[in-house]
């Protein structure tokens, strides 16, 4: 240790030294040279590298004609080098020694991060400052090596043990809609799900019947960068009342005794769900994804999670991204991909439709009303549109019904399932057939 640097000779020295006892353990490094402290060792394995790629020997020989005399000077001599090369014993704990040297690198750059943030907390925008900081910090993480060797016996005996589990028609987060589940087979962990539609179609309404539904057996996060905590309950506490929404509004002076009854009881029902929530106004990604971790690490791994994004394009993107909205929402975009996959969680994000929709004469969406629709269209596992013929007829036969236009299936098929929406209550119901 020297300083704020961290380092473990005695372990940058094993793992160099080691090559020289087995010259095909480079190929099973993955230890980059910059992630080395010492600038001599740095200098001996970028020269091992070399020879490795050039299909080369790695021995004292080989290794001092690929440094050159200068750079041997400079590292100690030829007597360096073969002091290396006789000071390991065994490879035997390698993979221990790398995974050592792994670490340290990591805690320079997270030291290096934090004195950055530091450093420009006291002279720059704060907000940029912790965004941009966060984004870095999550880099340090994600480049941890991944200790998977690729063998495929575990996942062979997962799949055999979920063979013998009756898992019944739906596999995946019911979404307490027997006619999309069908389609669907609930949603499945690890997907992205986009539900688009236009301002007021009731999309908000639609993705809360969800999460509760899914927080009665499993959990529901919902991160609301439009609407707040309270009024998102108020809406909940609604429809599993049954209590009309203009009531709602005033309810001391609107409220009945049979009101008061069904808001007491649906109160008591939300108090005993798993449902988290999230209002604050400006969430960027880092945010969800911290906020989640916490919530993944708070239940048993067995545990399904069902997260809620209110809405996509509210949140707030990386700055160096401001003046290209396309590439800021193609970069959300993967990352929630990326963050349901790692968390093994569904992430339900609603989006809002482009203004095409209403140009046309049927005004059933389609995947190009997406706004900056291509990265989302690529990235998504499913997309759901949200379609009421009453929205643009008053008049329409189709009233208080509801259509769920599955455009996009990446494990399963497309089609449209009809239900009942009652606006009264923001209540979604089946339609019997």
């Amino acid at each position: 240790m020297q300083g704020l640097e961290p380092f473990n000779q005695e372990a940058e020295e094993a793992v160099v030294g080691a090559f020289f006892l087995e010259g095909e353990l480079v190929k099973a490094c993955s230890l980059r040279p910059e992630q080395l402290y010492s600038w001599k060792l740095k200098l001996i394995y970028t020269a091992i590298r070399s020879l490795d790629e050039e299909g080369k020997p790695i021995d004292i020989i080989t290794v001092v004609e690929e440094l050159g005399i200068p750079n041997v000077k400079m590292v100690g001599g030829v007597s360096y080098i073969t002091r290396l090369a006789d000071s390991v014993p065994t490879t035997a704990n390698f993979h221990f020694y790398e995974k050592l040297v792994r670490e340290y690198a990591q805690k320079r750059k997270a030291i290096q991060i934090a004195g950055k943030i530091i450093e420009q907390a006291q002279a720059e925008d704060i907000s940029k400052t912790l965004h941009e900081g966060i984004h870095e910090l999550m880099a340090v993480e994600e480049d941890e090596a991944d200790e998977d060797n690729g063998d495929i016996t575990p996942s062979l005996v997962d799949l055999f043990t979920d063979c013998e589990k009756d898992l019944g028609e739906i596999v995946g987060i019911p979404s307490g809609f027997a006619h999309l589940d069908r389609l669907t087979g609930g949603f499945q962990e690890s997907d992205l799900v986009i539900i688009g539609a236009r301002p007021s179609m009731g999309k908000t309404a639609f993705a809360l019947n969800l999460a509760l539904h899914a927080a009665f057996q499993d959990v529901s996060v919902v991160f609301s960068l439009e609407m707040g905590k309270k009024q998102l309950l108020k809406r909940m506490a609604g429809f599993t009342g049954c209590i009309d929404s203009l009531k709602m509004k005033n309810p001391k002076k609107e409220f009945q005794e049979e009101d008061w009854q069904h808001f007491t009881d649906s109160i008591a029902t939300l108090s005993k769900v798993n449902l988290h929530m999230f209002d604050r106004a400006g969430m960027d990604v880092p945010y969800i994804w911290s906020k989640l971790r916490k919530i993944r690490s708070e239940y048993d791994r067995e545990k399904r999670i069902l997260v809620v994004i209110d809405y996509l394009q509210l949140i707030a993107g990386d700055p160096k991204y401001k003046h290209n909205r396309q590439a800021e929402i193609s970069e959300i975009s993967r990352a929630l991909k990326t963050m349901a996959r790692e968390l093994n969680v569904v992430v339900i994000a609603l989006s809002q439709l482009s203004r095409g929709v209403e140009s046309r004469q049927d005004k059933r969406p389609i995947l190009s009303d997406l706004r900056e629709s291509g990265q989302l269209e690529q990235d998504a596992d499913l997309i759901a549109f949200l379609y009421r013929d009453d929205y643009y007829t008053n008049d329409s036969p189709q009233k208080d019904r509801m259509e769920i236009i599955l455009a996009k299936h990446r494990n399963g098929p497309t089609g449209t399932v009809e239900l009942g929406f009652n606006k009264q209550y923001g209540r979604f119901v089946h339609l019997e057939k």
